[in-house]
């Protein structure tokens, strides 16, 4: 009888931790995820999404250093196939949306495109660090391919992610900064911003994987079925991206 019990406690703990994920995601999906998460709380009701915003490097890193993540959405797709390559992750690298580059301010006019970058009016730049953030990698390829990076580079100021970009324009601590297009569809940004000529940068391909982890947890699995449903693709165009 004892033997049972400690069996029935087991299999209990197992089936309340797979009505929880964890979801490792880039900054760009901040506000979209929070609506995601609103239905799909309504239609699973006994699962508990737990997301925490990152840069993409900084977030690979956390997993590759064993950090108890299920499912890893990232801004590109570099990160998750690093973490395949390693071994690190179930199942296959999956492209669940294309993002878009803008330059925004909530002080100035920059809807008539990058030149206003060199003007006085100018004196910092937001740009998400390039060496952990796709979406800042994607901002410096930008400026050198117009020829504008030498001409501008001293008034860069890097932030640790896309979030935190956006946080110093806000704020008042760059003139301008170089976001995804979904940060801007969310409510209270206010401004302009000017559409980069994807011409200029790599495809920003938008991958999720999920984490060894999810083999005990088949919640997880259940959310990027609903993530890449058609129910979600409206979601995804609502905040600028293209869905695959």
């Amino acid at each position: 009888m004892r033997i049972k019990t400690i069996v029935f406690f087991v299999m209990v703990s197992i089936s309340l931790q797979s009505q929880t994920v964890k979801i490792a995601a880039a900054g760009n999906l901040q506000f979209i995820l929070a609506d995601i998460k609103t239905r799909y709380s309504t239609l699973h009701p006994k699962t508990t999404l737990i997301i925490n915003i990152g840069s993409s490097g900084a977030l690979s890193q956390q997993i590759t250093d064993g950090a108890d993540f299920d499912l890893f959405m990232a801004a590109d797709r570099i990160y998750p196939d690093k973490l395949k390559a390693r071994g690190l992750v179930a199942g296959k690298v999956i492209v669940y949306a294309y993002g878009k580059l803008v330059l925004w301010s909530n002080s100035l006019d920059v809807s008539k495109g990058l030149q206003i970058l060199t003007d006085k009016s100018v004196s910092r730049i937001a740009v998400a660090n390039p060496e952990v953030a796709p979406y800042g990698d994607r901002a410096v390829q930008c400026l050198r391919y117009y020829q504008l990076y030498d001409k501008v580079k001293d008034k860069i100021v890097y932030a640790d992610n896309i979030a935190q970009t956006a946080q110093y324009v806000q704020t008042g601590n760059a003139e301008t900064g170089f976001l995804a297009l979904a940060l801007l569809m969310a409510p209270g940004m206010k401004g302009s911003f000017f559409t980069i000529d994807p011409i200029s940068y790599k495809p920003i391909e938008q991958a999720l994987v999920l984490v060894k982890s999810n083999q005990t947890n088949p919640e997880a699995a259940e959310f990027v079925k609903f993530l890449l449903s058609p129910q979600c693709k409206p979601d995804f165009e609502k905040y600028g991206y293209i869905v695959p």
